[in-house]
């Protein structure tokens, strides 16, 4: 049956636009992939520039520190478990990936939210924005990442900053907004500027829904670990997925095992930091 009306020309003229910005600013892409690729890079060498057992140590203080004991405890026998399975290095590697893409998403995405609680005009055009970037299929980022980045692990991080940076920006606008309005006020009566309101009143307060966003944003770079390694990225990614391609189930089981052990001393550590009260006495 014969279409009514002709196909729109949608792909071409998406194709056109991604040759466009290549032939604009292929120089500025390079710079990005230059940095992006040497910040992962001096992340994994911070990360592997000590024997494995000094590391352990180091990240399960670093846990005690910011969260409580038993996250701290669990971090050191998780991986303890990922050194002894031969996974350290690739889990290393992990972490400098998703580090680099949640760093990238709180730079970009914080500013964002709180333009957006600020400004209606601005969340009018940034809200439906979040909705394509969070609902369009994270295999869909790789194409043009590949066009622009080459294959490896810059444009898997790019990948991972699309997908991972929609609730940074929505929970800094809604932790903001729900400040209560009183306490607004009575800063404005005292005479602060919007400076003085914004870095002593609502980003305190707004404190734990943003650091929320922030726990997600961190969960759902380390999702995007796998594909990304589909396009060349590092880690633990590429031994699942070296497992699926070869059906090894045990080994594909260990490289999962470590993801999730990773996945959980983030997240705890992440959950803690935003919390107000912090009882570094807590009995596990």
């Amino acid at each position: 049956m014969d279409k009514l009306f002709p196909k729109l020309p949608l792909d071409q003229w998406v194709e056109t636009l991604v040759r466009y910005l290549w032939k604009q600013a292929g120089g500025g892409f390079d710079l990005i992939k230059m940095f992006i690729s040497g910040w992962v890079d001096f992340l994994a060498f911070l990360f592997m520039g000590l024997p494995d057992w000094a590391m352990i140590l180091v990240f399960s203080l670093l846990a005690w520190l910011l969260s409580k004991r038993s996250v701290a405890i669990f971090t050191f026998i998780g991986l303890s478990l990922v050194s002894n399975l031969g996974y350290w290095a690739n889990t290393m590697q992990t972490l400098a990936l998703v580090l680099t893409a949640a760093l990238i998403s709180i730079i970009l995405g914080i500013p964002t939210g709180i333009m957006c609680a600020r400004k209606k005009a601005v969340r009018d055009v940034v809200m439906p924005v979040l909705d394509f970037m969070q609902t369009m299929p994270a295999f869909v980022y790789l194409i043009p990442a590949i066009f622009f980045f080459g294959i490896g692990e810059v444009p898997g991080v790019i990948a991972s900053v699309i997908f991972a940076m929609p609730p940074t920006i929505r929970l800094t606008n809604l932790g903001i907004r729900q400040v209560p309005v009183e306490l607004v006020e009575a800063a404005d009566s005292f005479g602060s500027t919007a400076a003085q309101k914004l870095l002593k009143v609502q980003l305190p307060l707004a404190k734990p829904t943003i650091m929320a966003g922030v726990n997600q944003c961190i969960m759902l770079s380390l999702s995007m670990v796998v594909i990304a390694s589909m396009i060349g990225a590092k880690g633990l990614g590429a031994d699942v997925y070296r497992a699926v391609t070869q059906i090894k189930i045990g080994k594909g089981f260990e490289a999962g095992l470590a993801i999730v052990i990773l996945a959980i001393m983030l997240d705890r550590v992440t959950q803690h930091i935003g919390n107000h009260k912090k009882n570094k006495g807590e009995r596990v």
